[in-house]
């Protein structure tokens, strides 16, 4: 069941593009531009040349075991309690809701305050959640979202005793000052192994922050829980992790613990980065393999019309990355810092646009749809969250 705009609404589209020179977060032409003192703690990031499981088979399988929930309204962050229930944002609302993972029962747990979506075609609003990783003691929630003048990262405290919608405290911002725009906002955000919380942001649809040092804009962050510095940053009282990013909505951590990123390409490449401290992935200079002295190439790229990725995660030797515009499920097995064979797509126009992956556990993985965001299609029973066993 594919979901595609009819061709007059291509042609359209492909006369904006010309016009504009540019494309939107999910690869269709013409709905709005896809451009453009330090804290110690412990542990820091993993140097790239971390060990590594043995190679990932050049081949995987995926079954979607089951269909959680249905009925996801503008679902985006996606983030997994003690226990194995779910938390899942709204973008466009800004509420929180639990999902119970035995039989995907729905609890709203409450709304960020200060959420502002924008208008059509705007992808800012509600975007990453994370959970802390001591949050069986501090019960913290951490949220990126969009406000009237920037996009910031506040942690809010969760409360089960409370009645169901105002289970949130009142949020404590940690970091502000990210740039927002109509388009790329960036939004994902992780805890690491090293228990810092990292921050994948996008430039605003600006082409200057990616490449301004000053800027939070076009990044990837590292930061304290409590937002501040992270020691062994490039820049002891900088924040800012990578530069040279577009728009950054994918990250995760490989069994060597290196840190990988997907991100969205403007109208040729989309990439997935292998993510070196102070590394320079090239934005607005170079798109996709580029060879350009100075900048970091993306160890795979895809044609935006495959891809437009969004979340990544990492499960049975593989990474595996959500397409919104190519509606698949991508499969990049490892071998160490290199692919061990091409990627592999799976659930192609199967289940329409894909956001966020998330993995459990027991090495399955969480996949939330995105048919509601306003560049779908959705039927009856969208967004969704499927469960999926992969090998």
């Amino acid at each position: 069941m594919r979901r595609r705009p009819a061709r007059t609404a291509a042609l359209a589209a492909a006369v904006l593009l010309a016009l504009a020179g540019c494309s939107s977060e999910d690869g269709f032409p013409g709905e709005g531009p896809r451009q453009g003192s330090s804290a110690k703690s412990p542990g820091t990031a993993a140097p790239s040349g971390a060990p590594a499981a043995s190679p990932a088979p050049a081949t995987g399988s995926v079954k979607v075991v089951r269909t959680l929930t249905t009925k996801l309204g503008t679902p985006w962050g996606l983030a997994a309690l003690p226990g194995g229930d779910l938390l899942a944002g709204s973008r466009d609302t800004g509420k929180i809701v639990r999902v119970s993972a035995k039989d995907g029962a729905q609890t709203e747990v409450g709304e960020v305050p200060g959420v502002v979506k924008g208008g059509e075609g705007s992808e800012g609003g509600l975007l990453g959640l994370a959970v802390s990783p001591d949050f069986a003691t501090d019960r913290l929630v951490y949220a990126y979202f969009t406000t009237d003048s920037d996009n910031r990262i506040a942690r809010l405290r969760y409360d089960e005793a409370k009645p169901a919608g105002q289970r949130l405290g009142a949020p404590d911002t940690v970091l502000r000052g990210i740039p927002k725009g109509t388009v790329h906002n960036g939004g994902r955000i992780a805890f690491g192994p090293d228990r810092m919380l990292y921050a994948g942001t996008g430039e605003a649809g600006q082409r200057g922050p990616a490449q301004d040092r000053k800027s939070l804009g076009g990044k990837i962050l590292r930061m304290t829980p409590d937002g501040r510095p992270a020691y062994g940053n490039p820049e002891e009282d900088s924040v800012v992790y990578s530069s040279g990013h577009r728009n950054v909505q994918g990250l995760a951590w490989d069994a060597g613990k290196r840190l990988w990123a997907s991100e969205f390409g403007q109208d040729t490449w989309d990439e997935l980065n292998l993510i070196r401290p102070g590394g320079n992935y090239g934005w607005p200079g170079a798109e996709g393999k580029a060879g350009r002295s100075g900048f970091t190439d993306p160890v795979e790229q895809w044609k935006t019309s495959d891809a437009s990725p969004s979340g990544l995660a990492y499960a049975k030797g593989s990474l595996w990355m959500a397409g919104l515009r190519g509606e698949r499920l991508w499969r990049i097995p490892l071998d160490g810092t290199r692919p061990a064979a091409a990627p592999q797509a799976f659930l192609q126009g199967e289940y329409g646009r894909l956001r966020t992956v998330l993995a459990g556990d027991d090495g399955g993985l969480w996949v939330t749809t995105s048919n509601t965001d306003g560049r779908g299609k959705p039927g009856a029973e969208d967004d969704r969250i499927l469960r999926l066993e992969v090998s």
